[in-house]
């Protein structure tokens, strides 16, 4: 309070219920121990006095907690570092574009918030030239091995991967894994006209319940209508769903996904899955499970629908072998630096 006479703040004492209450307890819901308190105030006397049961002075308390808050989250930080070298040292680059080297079942138990996306060539193609792209990937939180022809490449530039985790094997995988998990609910959204919903059904009826709780297949050119867009976005907000399955294709999906996802607060975990909910609903066949393992699944889907993807396949993919046989030589000539881990800087 304020002293009518001179005009000075007095403070009053505090006593070691409150500062249990606005400084220990805080203070340890950031991670640090009380014991490290002695480091934070070495003269110890604040401590000594709650400990004592006595009253300490409202300016110490102030203090003390500004010091506290200091000293947690320099510890967060310490920890983020920590978290991120680890990261960095588990990727995997082809053309500059980091790729999570991660089992199936490793993958599956650590998702438990973020973006994922599923690179592959057509997309390492199409971010060598699509700043827009390129700023979407960045946003990413986990980015997994969507091709085979990847995996033979990474094995060729000296750094194998563990797995594949294309988005056509990843959803159903996701929908097998949380299958008993009555916490997580999916919005679909893909596939033409009635399309997702057929997924939905199918989906449900395999897994045994309500693992999808609400589907749409939004219009062609979506993406570019603002008001479609705001339509979607409160379908999904008013939804009970916390994942998100966008199946649109890339790089549209990616774009969207990194262009809304702070816009739907209830949406814990977003899977961009390009085909993967056309197979679900059994309007495209899936590849055989030989070509595949053969790295020859685009040649399958080329065969299945040349009008649509030619131009991907045998123009602008075409350029990736060249890339990669640079690259490796590049490898190979390059002086490793001595101040870098194996892996490059993550995003």
């Amino acid at each position: 309070m304020e002293s009518q006479s001179t005009g000075q703040v007095v403070t009053s004492s505090i006593d070691a219920a409150t500062i249990d209450e606005v400084v220990i307890s805080p203070v340890m819901e950031q991670g640090l121990e009380p014991s490290s308190l002695s480091s934070i105030d070495p003269a110890g006397a604040s401590l000594a006095a709650v400990q004592a049961g006595q009253p300490v002075p409202a300016e110490n308390v102030k203090q003390l907690y500004r010091q506290f808050r200091k000293a947690a989250l320099e510890s967060t930080a310490r920890e983020l570092r920590k978290q991120q070298y680890e990261r960095i040292q588990t990727q995997v680059e082809i053309l500059s574009i980091p790729i999570d080297n991660i089992s199936v079942n490793d993958f599956l138990s650590q998702l438990k918030k973020g973006v994922v996306f599923t690179p592959n060539v057509d997309h390492l193609m199409k971010l060598q030239k699509d700043m827009d792209f390129v700023k979407a990937y960045s946003k990413a939180d986990y980015r997994v091995c969507d091709s085979q022809v990847l995996m033979f490449a990474s094995k060729f530039l000296g750094t194998p991967l563990k797995a594949k985790i294309s988005g056509s094997d990843l959803f159903p995988m996701f929908c097998d894994h949380h299958r008993n998990n009555e916490a997580i609910k999916i919005f679909l959204m893909g596939g033409a006209e009635g399309i997702a919903d057929q997924a939905m059904e199918r989906i449900n009826a395999r897994i045994g319940r309500q693992i999808i709780v609400q589907a749409h297949s939004p219009s062609f050119g979506f993406e570019k209508d603002e008001a479609e867009c705001d339509r979607i976005l409160t379908m999904i907000r008013q939804s009970p769903a916390n994942v998100l399955v966008v199946g649109v294709g890339a790089p549209k999906q990616e774009k969207w996904i990194a262009k809304y996802r702070d816009q739907l607060p209830n949406i814990d975990i977003f899977l961009a899955v390009g085909a993967a909910i056309d197979f679900e609903a059994g309007n495209k066949p899936r590849a055989p499970e030989l070509l595949s393992k053969l790295g020859l699944e685009w040649l399958y889907r080329l065969s299945t629908e040349p009008g649509r993807l030619w131009k991907r396949y045998l123009v602008d993919d075409f350029p990736f072998l060249w890339l990669v046989i640079k690259e490796r030589f590049a490898r190979l000539w390059r002086k490793p630096a001595v101040d870098e881990p194996a892996s490059r800087k993550a995003w």
